[in-house]
């Protein structure tokens, strides 16, 4: 594969140093799973990786929710090096935190049309099947079986009063 080739070209293919946090993935799509396990990326999304350019992500199950992590090589390489930032290699606990959070990782690449090619045991571990939902979560993307993705909140109350308990904290600028 030669993503990391093409992932150099296209970042500075336009004087443009594209990092995670200028690739902030924003919204929530349903797409369709073909039968080879192929999602086309919604068009917004698209855009912002640059519309008929091959990209290169790196998709893993998501260590919490019955979903996928999809991220940009660079954004999966600055979470990898915040990971090892806290990770004592000298400790077997932190070993397996790691190999946890790495568990299945693989490196895809869209083709010409902006789709890409989920692995057949990713899809499965996420229990998605035909219909996805591509939900843009802090510069990666979330690939959800659209009924669990719905249901991964809990229900009206439990929202509520995680809301209340973490925002209501929250001490803003504007406060």
């Amino acid at each position: 594969m030669k993503c990391g080739k093409l992932f150099l070209s296209l970042r500075f293919q336009k004087n443009v140093y594209m990092s995670s946090e200028m690739i902030n993935f924003v919204g929530a799509y349903d797409c369709k799973v073909d039968a080879k396990g192929r999602i086309l990326l919604p068009t917004h999304f698209r855009k912002l990786l640059g519309e008929g350019e091959s990209f290169c992500f790196v998709v893993k199950k998501h260590v919490y929710e019955q979903c996928l992590e999809l991220y940009t090589k660079e954004a999966w390489d600055a979470r990898i090096e915040l990971l090892e930032e806290v990770i004592n290699p000298f400790i077997r606990e932190d070993q397996q935190v790691e190999r946890e959070f790495r568990m299945g990782s693989t490196m895809i690449e869209t083709d010409p049309t902006g789709r890409i090619l989920i692995p057949a045991r990713l899809l499965k571990q996420a229990e998605i099947k035909t219909d996805a939902l591509l939900s843009g979560f802090k510069g990666r993307i979330e690939i959800w079986q659209s009924d669990l993705y719905f249901k991964s909140s809990g229900d009206g109350k439990d929202r509520q009063e995680r809301h209340e308990r973490i925002l209501g904290n929250a001490k803003g600028k504007n406060s």
